[in-house]
């Protein structure tokens, strides 16, 4: 089955994620980031942010917590394309962000085995003020279906 454009702006229900220290240090230890912003709580206190932030890509690690959409995808086809974080402002231990994902848009392109899908999903995570920290994008490959 391809995907039609009547799936850009669905979207998934919201769900809350609470940003935890813990979570920030073991993301960035995952990474070999050991910016001391990233778990030292001394220094991150004394510095511009005034406490432990994020690293940049952590929103990954965010988007899994819930969220699904409704679409009924072929798992086998699916290639994990670009990942893009379009920021407002850093996250901080201790944020709680309200999380939605939307198909923002489908676009084809030719390949070498036939028409791939480009499906682009983007997760906004907003504050308790529902003001917008981060938008994860993401750009999903459909590959052609084999025959």
């Amino acid at each position: 089955m391809d995907i039609d454009k009547s799936v850009i702006g669905l979207t998934s229900e919201k769900y809350v994620v609470e940003v935890e220290k813990g979570h920030i240090k073991r993301f960035a230890e995952a990474i070999g980031d050991f910016n001391p912003l990233y778990h030292d709580e001394g220094f991150a206190n004394d510095s511009i942010y005034g406490g432990i932030i994020a690293p940049p890509t952590f929103p990954v690690a965010l988007t899994s917590e819930g969220g699904e959409l409704p679409l009924d995808l072929d798992m086998k086809r699916m290639l994990h394309g670009e990942q893009e974080f379009i920021y407002e402002r850093v996250i901080h231990a201790g944020d709680k962000l309200h999380c939605q994902m939307t198909v923002t848009d489908l676009y084809e392109k030719e390949g070498k085995s036939g028409t791939m899908q480009f499906l682009v999903l983007d997760t906004e995570m907003k504050d308790k003020n529902n003001k917008l920290v981060v938008t994860s994008r993401m750009n999903i490959i459909y590959r052609p279906a084999i025959s």
